[in-house]
């Protein structure tokens, strides 16, 4: 079945001519129209029959990239030249005029963009709900949140609706929404899939990267989106090329962070779940050793916090009652920060980098968790409490994806299991700077000795 092949599997048929793109479009969106419905990963959908002229013609011309005549569905954040970008918020924007710099180097690729994938409003929140297109839902439990942002697209690679996707992660949007429906994703380096915004030197918290089922897959569509570009002064000159050959992993080792020694509360079956996988590292020949940063972790959330309301919290497109909550505590957030505010918070990011650093001296990986709870009900907005701890905000059950962020590290999320009733979660690993190579190494023989890849949706039977 065409859609159960992977990105790679895919591209060599189409190459090879075993198969049309007129067949793989067809059969992509007839598991887009048996699946959609039930899940609301895909939005903005094209006519099938424009599509499908789209695929004739790509069959007519031959081959221009890996991701020749692929069905591709973009994160609603990013432009696609002739879609709307309605970021959860705009009903009936214009069509973009030009393709945002990633989209640009898959569309080179080959790509056929069919729509997006879902998000929250402006991104906000791990929980792809709004009120243009409404809930996405779990691939394996659609009583439950997908995650988020990139919670559409995790959901649309994870029931073969798309070969692999794109998405974007400030906060874990790479990492929690493939963690919780059981797929890959990674946050690459800052820099390794460069942007052009208006404003091309402050912000480096949000970066693109890849969503996929395999790690070839997440490899390759990072290769496709990395790659030096002199309008983004931050990118790197890394060969992409690199980033598809993968390394021995035996003898690396591993510093497992869990949830901070009891520093990070965490529903006990994320706990159990997790810790359970490190028996996979053992049977890659790995060593794992419980080990935490030399940095206060109660600096953590406030240095988090600063960065956060610097970075989002921009002036609104509309009257402030309008916007959802998590916008708004952003805002008020942002009201109350000073250029002084803003500094000391750099400088306390400045000395979790400094940490991990050293920490990284001797481990090779630094591991912890996707999220610090399962899959919350579909209806809420987020939790409010883990066990009989409140959370303070919209986003402080995620503060275990924070790390990343603060040090511009890339952060793998792999799965890990699941739980009793059925729920996935991930591991999530972060790497030395700019390593992401070592990560994507990593990918690859995880999925070759655990199971998780292989356990597939129950919609998809």
């Amino acid at each position: 079945m065409i859609v159960e092949w992977s990105a790679t599997e895919l591209s060599a048929a189409v190459s090879r001519r075993e198969v049309s793109c007129v067949e793989v479009m067809t059969a992509y969106l007839d598991q887009i129209d048996r699946l959609n419905p039930s899940v609301n990963a895909l939005v903005a959908l094209r006519p099938r029959a424009e599509l499908l002229a789209e695929a004739a013609t790509a069959d007519r011309i031959g081959p221009r990239g890996w991701m020749h005549g692929f069905p591709f569905a973009v994160k609603d954040l990013a432009d696609v030249a002739g879609l709307p970008t309605s970021a959860g918020y705009f009903r009936d924007p214009p069509p973009a005029t030009a393709d945002s710099l990633h989209v640009e180097r898959i569309r080179a690729a080959g790509a056929i963009f069919i729509g997006k994938t879902n998000v929250p409003e402006f991104g906000l929140g791990s929980h792809t709900y709004n009120t243009v297109f409404g809930t996405t839902l779990n691939a394996y439990d659609q009583r439950r949140s997908a995650g988020g942002s990139s919670g559409g697209a995790a959901v649309a690679v994870a029931l073969r609706m798309v070969p692999l996707a794109d998405g974007s992660d400030f906060m874990g949007s790479l990492r929690n929404p493939p963690g919780w429906n059981n797929v890959l994703g990674l946050r690459p380096s800052v820099g390794r899939v460069p942007s052009i915004d208006d404003e091309v030197f402050v912000a480096q918290s949000s970066v693109a990267g890849p969503i996929a089922r395999t790690a070839l897959d997440l490899a390759w569509l990072l290769r496709t989106m990395s790659g030096y570009d002199p309008r983004a002064p931050l990118s790197l000159h890394d060969d992409p090329a690199t980033l598809t050959s993968f390394d021995d992993v035996t003898g690396r080792k591993v510093a497992w962070l869990g949830d901070l020694r009891g520093y990070l509360p965490m529903e006990p079956s994320v706990r159990q779940v997790t810790n359970d996988a490190r028996a996979g590292f053992a049977e890659l020949g790995m060593t794992v050793t419980d080990a935490l940063p030399d940095f206060p972790l109660d600096d953590l959330w406030p240095t988090w916090l600063t960065l956060r309301h610097w970075m989002a919290g921009f002036a609104p497109p509309d009257r402030i009652e309008n916007l959802k909550p998590e916008l708004v505590y952003e805002l008020r957030g942002a009201d109350h920060l000073s250029g002084r505010d803003v500094l000391l918070g750099s400088a306390r990011r400045s000395a979790l980098y400094q940490a991990f650093r050293e920490l990284f001296e001797t481990y090779d990986y630094a591991v912890l968790p996707t999220a610090q709870v399962m899959p919350f009900a579909a209806g809420a907005h987020w939790p409010t409490h883990i066990g009989d701890v409140p959370m303070s905000s919209y986003h402080r059950w995620m503060e275990v994806s924070t790390i990343a962020t603060l040090i511009n590290a890339p952060a793998l999320a792999m799965p890990a299991g699941f739980s009793a009733d059925g729920l996935p979660i991930g591991l999530q690993v972060i790497g030395r700077n700019h390593d992401d190579r070592s990560l994507l190494s990593l990918a690859a023989a995880w999925e070759d000795r655990t199971p998780w890849l292989r356990r597939r949706p129950p919609l998809i039977g």
